[in-house]
């Protein structure tokens, strides 16, 4: 097992992973920009050090700095947690070639799930079902417009790289084929650095299914169920649940047994999570993130594994000390991203927390790095924390939460407390009927 192990992330999440660390026996290493410098993460880590001003591109997006902070420290391992330099495959291969161990996937996974053509391939050859799409990538106009007669419209045009929504354009028609290649390709290349896009068939309305996924460096493997992450405002997650309101004992099985095996296949290590549109009865793969997810507690809920304890273990080089035949999903789990915006507008709402009060009780988590006081730094994205709620039941899961939510208070700034606690209450909600576009199309029009 690793003595001590720097962290190469702040907020919420850096909260998380020294806290499993704590209970591994593990020493920890807080990195953090000049903005940070009054963090929770850097107050409760071992050590900490400053790797730069506070823009993300100075300071936790420079490798350079990074590593030289794990030599200095003496760190033996870098969790880069979710966001920032965790799916970049450059980053693990460096972590690697300093004789530090990456908690993550090989470098080269992490380089074939990156890019969504790659990983497309790399699943089709391994028996995992796709949306109907091109076969490659799309250079130009002329190639999207002989390719497009065997897709049908209506047809999503995607950035081969990145994510988020960037670089996504929806085509209806073949008229408005060619403008849309062409924006699509200059905000892949803004956003990503990387012109490259695909086509795919475009679904009407289809739900996010992501399957978890854990393995080891012997060959084990295994998954831990399904969270439904459909309630979605321009392509990024408010609300997921474990399970799926509409995923059956027997379509879990046979997805997650398909998981399994395309990862076993691969020589997959650590955790990762694979991705899916589900229509119609129908499972289509869209990508895979070779990292922990923002919406991990719920199946930690769920299923009663910490996963942040279990991607530091076999990335030491642990067996897993369980089987398939032992994980069974119990009750249900839901989590709420509370982010600093406005909760009409959706605008970003900057500011300093002039009171904060987390809710409480059985099966309430809160992951959060925030307190009175706190002033949040306009440099990284709005998240302020996640709020976690578990009951037996989806139906006593959602009072639980609604219960919480009146309790959780956060003065001074604009939240989206309110939003959730309205959509505890709409009916689509309760009866588990939404999907991707439900929150848009829906709810908020």
């Amino acid at each position: 097992m690793f003595n001590k192990i720097l962290i190469a992330n702040r907020g919420e999440i850096a909260l998380r992973i020294i806290r499993a660390c704590k209970e591994l026996g593990i020493k920890t290493v807080a990195v953090y920009s000049e903005a940070d410098s009054n963090s929770l993460h850097v107050r409760l880590a071992d050590e900490s050090v400053c790797i730069g001003a506070a823009p993300s591109r100075d300071s936790y997006l420079r490798m350079d700095n990074i590593i030289s902070a794990a030599d200095i420290t003496g760190a033996e391992a870098i969790h880069p947690g979710f966001g920032f330099l965790s799916e970049n495959h450059v980053f693990a291969q460096m972590v690697e070639e300093h004789g530090i161990t990456f908690i993550g996937p090989k470098p080269e996974h992490v380089k074939i799930m990156g890019d969504k053509i790659l990983a497309k391939d790399a699943m089709h050859a391994l028996g995992v079902p796709l949306v109907p799409g091109s076969p490659g990538k799309v250079a130009t106009f002329a190639e999207a417009k002989v390719v497009a007669p065997d897709i049908g419209y209506p047809m999503l045009i995607k950035a081969a790289c990145g994510g988020g929504g960037k670089g996504m354009q929806i085509v209806h028609t073949e008229h408005q084929l060619e403008r849309a290649v062409t924006v699509a390709q200059m905000e892949a290349r803004a956003n990503f650095g990387d012109s490259s896009i695909f086509i795919e068939k475009y679904l009407q309305n289809p739900r996010h299914i992501e399957i978890q996924i854990l393995a080891d460096q012997h060959g084990n493997c295994v998954h831990l169920g399904e969270r439904d992450c459909s309630i979605q405002r321009r392509h990024q997650k408010i609300w997921e649940e474990a399970p799926s309101p509409v995923v059956t004992e027997e379509m879990r099985e046979a997805l997650g047994a398909t998981c399994v095996n395309a990862m076993k296949g691969m020589g997959y290590r650590g955790v990762g999570t694979m991705e899916f549109l589900f229509e119609e009865g129908q499972f289509y793969f869209i990508e895979m993130n070779t990292r922990i997810q923002v919406e991990h507690p719920i199946t930690e809920m769920v299923t009663g594994i910490d996963l942040i304890k279990e991607q530091i273990k076999v990335a030491a080089g642990q067996k897993l000390t369980f089987t398939q035949a032992d994980i069974r999903m119990k009750g249900h789990a839901i989590e709420c991203r509370i982010n600093a915006e406005d909760p009409e507008t959706f605008m970003p709402s900057p500011g300093t927390i002039t009171f904060y009060h987390p809710p409480g009780g059985l099966g309430v988590r809160i992951d959060s790095h925030i307190y009175d006081g706190y002033k949040i730094p306009s440099h990284y994205d709005s998240l302020l924390g996640k709020l976690i709620v578990w009951a037996p039941t989806r139906a006593d899961c959602l009072n639980k939460l609604s219960s919480a939510l009146d309790e959780y208070v956060i003065d001074g700034v604009k939240t989206l407390i309110p939003l959730h606690k309205r959509l505890t209450l709409h009916p689509a909600i309760i009866k588990g009927k939404f999907d991707i576009k439900w929150l848009e199309t829906k709810f908020l029009a």
